[in-house]
């Protein structure tokens, strides 16, 4: 079905004056064409002046492009990234050249480089290097006007790149330079392209400054605008030809751009291909991987000679790591875990869960744990040296490498050879039923499909300690299940000590050893799944399994609710002492008329909504007397019942199906 674009009206007050100004702009560009002769356009562009001064600009643009890739990438990745006093300073530094008028940069080069200058004469006298009326003085003015675009431009992309590719890719091994060359540049090439083009169109237009500070000598520092200067005093039909060119190659850059001059992270993009869902992706044509059949040739091998490649050898798999870690800051808790132990970190949002994890991996200021691995101290250590490797939310798998490229970037980070790295990474992706998918990108993916592959490359990287946020949330029921199986299957093996983040009951119970209860950054409750199930110490835990969880104080006679009403209960507590109450969704009995029998707590309510959870149906039952109640019952129970949203009913609950938790 086509879409049909509405549209607007633009009102006269506006669009008169955005027509006055793109006339305004358009003018002097008419006026180009309509005087130059185009019969002479050859003649005059071939004359030996104009062919001298045009390969001098050449020459002098791209030098200044060297030279503005050199110190500007690292400037805009440091104000891009770096967190640090004077940064507002330093980013005003770098756009003062764009609004100063070429001709006072040019004076200021002078003071600054000349042979009176402040640093003029420390280079002639050390190095015997001389800027004013030289060559390399054009390059040093083009530099100083053209640089601030490619910073601008980087420093953008770099802003629109979420960190968490870059955390990431240090948490499977990778180091800062590493990271920077395999994963960050990448990312933000466009932005590095569009800065670069404008950096160099820029350039090779620069006349105020170079004439200033390296003067107009021919052959040495005339630049082709120069040049259009000089011809316009003695030949203006031929300064008219020279500033077409000028103008073509400036249009042709700015129409090559198409706007991008901020960047575009690679990841913002929209994707280039469909992800194809999960239960279709076996099926899909021509995705099966024949044994033998090639597999992609994009691993992050091509750093500049010479760059650190992470740490010199891979972890021990046969070893064993307990965990100790103390944690201060926003969280305040303990950690001890013995090899093999996995933990499944829960709470209410905000409850510290992420800050945690991020805590372990030494990248967050809010929380500083000091943390141990088996015999090994690792708290002053960087995160790419932790052997800690994690899942975040997101998955966080690099655009611009295939699956097969993102799994094995951790092992090839750690110098596993390229061969046994991509052997190790389709084996893993093989286990989680994604290795017919090892040539595609991420953007090729569905959501599942992307969490399974980010969750076998933090798998693949050999940790010691391993850490997951929420990595099953983006999976269908059925895939869940599997990933689930393949997940405990390893975890079962596994030397180290696993951490989870999950909102899931299931996972919790089915994966954890032991449950870690967050609540304000400290431990509310860390027990086995078993103890915490049936005896919860957190409503919103209680919630999560599904369960009705009542705070209150308790009397002589039960539970004072702190909602309102009164709870009464078999099990005795002392006076005055906070606890919680649990009841179980299926001790609530449903009805349309009062009960009679033995039920204690009976209280009148109104359907509020009805959902279907398997087989059975939960009903959420309001009432003035008491708190919100959840039933479960079967939906031959319900239709029984007659039951719809707003239907009068009565519930109940025998004091004998309430358990009660001190707090």
């Amino acid at each position: 079905m086509s879409r049909h674009r509405t549209r607007t009206r633009p009102p006269v007050t506006l669009a008169l004056p955005a027509l006055l100004a793109v006339a305004f702009l358009l003018l002097p560009l008419i006026g180009i064409l309509s005087r130059t002769e185009w019969g002479e356009v050859g003649t005059h562009l071939t004359s030996p002046g104009v062919v001298q001064a045009l390969r001098l600009s050449l020459f002098v643009s791209l030098w200044a492009l060297g030279l503005s890739l050199l110190l500007g990438v690292p400037l805009a990745w440091l104000l891009g990234r770096v967190p640090f006093r004077g940064k507002a300073f330093v980013r005003s530094l770098v756009l003062l050249p764009m609004v100063l008028p070429p001709t006072v940069g040019g004076v200021a080069l002078l003071l600054g480089f000349g042979r009176r200058g402040l640093l003029g004469p420390w280079l002639e006298g050390t190095f015997g290097i001389t800027l004013p009326f030289h060559t390399s003085g054009a390059v040093v003015a083009a530099t100083f006007v053209a640089m601030p675009f490619l910073v601008i431009s980087l420093e953008g992309a770099l802003g629109g790149l979420k960190q968490s590719y870059e955390e990431t890719a240090a948490s499977l091994g990778a180091s800062p330079v590493r990271v920077f060359f395999t994963v960050t540049l990448p990312m933000v090439a466009p932005g590095l392209i569009a800065g670069a083009a404008l950096t160099w169109a820029r350039a090779l237009g620069e006349f105020g400054a170079t004439i200033t500070f390296a003067g107009n000598l021919p052959g040495t520092t005339q630049t082709l605008p120069l040049q259009v200067y000089l011809l316009l005093q003695d030949e203006p039909e031929a300064a008219t030809s020279v500033s077409l060119l000028l103008l073509v190659i400036a249009m042709a850059v700015l129409i090559a751009l198409r706007g991008r001059w901020t960047g575009t992270p690679a990841a913002a993009r929209p994707a280039a291909a469909p992800g194809i869902p999960d239960e279709a992706a076996a099926a899909a044509p021509g995705t099966e991987r024949t044994p033998g059949a090639p597999v992609p040739a994009d691993l992050p091998d091509g750093l500049p000679d010479g760059l650190p490649a992470g740490p010199s050898a891979a972890p021990d798999d046969g070893g064993h790591w307990p965990l100790h870690a103390t944690v201060t800051g926003f969280n305040e808790l303990t950690l001890d875990a013995d090899p093999g132990t996995t933990i499944a970190v829960v709470g209410e949002n905000g409850a510290g869960k992420t800050t945690l994890l991020r805590a372990l991996l030494g990248l967050t200021p809010r929380a500083h744990a000091e943390l141990r691995l088996g015999d090994t101290d690792v708290t002053e250590l960087p995160p790419h040296k932790r052997q800690v490797a994690w899942v975040p939310q997101d998955g966080a798998l690099f655009p611009h490498l295939s699956a097969l490229a993102n799994t094995a970037y951790g092992l090839r980070a750690r110098r596993v050879p390229r061969a046994e790295a991509r052997r190790e990474a389709q084996l893993w992706l093989d286990r989680l039923g994604v290795g017919h998918l090892a040539a595609r990108k991420p953007a090729q993916l569905s959501g599942g499909q992307a969490q399974r592959v980010a969750l076998a490359r933090a798998l693949a990287a050999r940790p010691r300690l391993l850490l997951l946020d929420e990595p099953l949330a983006a999976l269908d029921q059925t895939t869940r299940a599997r990933v689930r199986h393949t997940l405990r299957t390893h975890l079962a093996g596994f030397g180290g000590v696993c951490l989870i983040v999950t909102h899931d009951p299931v996972e919790a119970v089915s994966l954890a050893d032991r449950v870690l209860v967050l609540a304000d950054g400290r431990t509310l409750q860390d027990a086995p799944p078993a103890e915490v199930t049936r005896h919860p110490r957190s409503p919103w835990v209680a919630r999560m399994l599904g369960r009705n969880a009542w705070s209150g104080t308790a009397s002589a006679d039960g539970l004072v609710l702190a909602a309102g009403g009164r709870l009464v209960v078999a099990e005795a507590l002392p006076e005055g002492s906070r606890a919680l109450a649990i009841i179980g969704p299926e001790a609530v009995s449903v009805h349309r008329d009062r009960p009679a029998g033995s039920p204690r707590n009976v209280w009148q309510g109104s359907v509020r909504e009805i959902t279907a959870v398997g087989s059975r149906l939960r009903v959420l039952v309001g009432s003035a007397e008491a708190p919100d109640l959840v039933a479960e019952i079967t939906p031959e129970a319900a239709a029984e019942l007659g039951l719809v949203d707003g239907s009068k009913v009565w519930t109940s609950v025998k004091a004998t199906e309430v358990t009660l938790v001190e707090l």
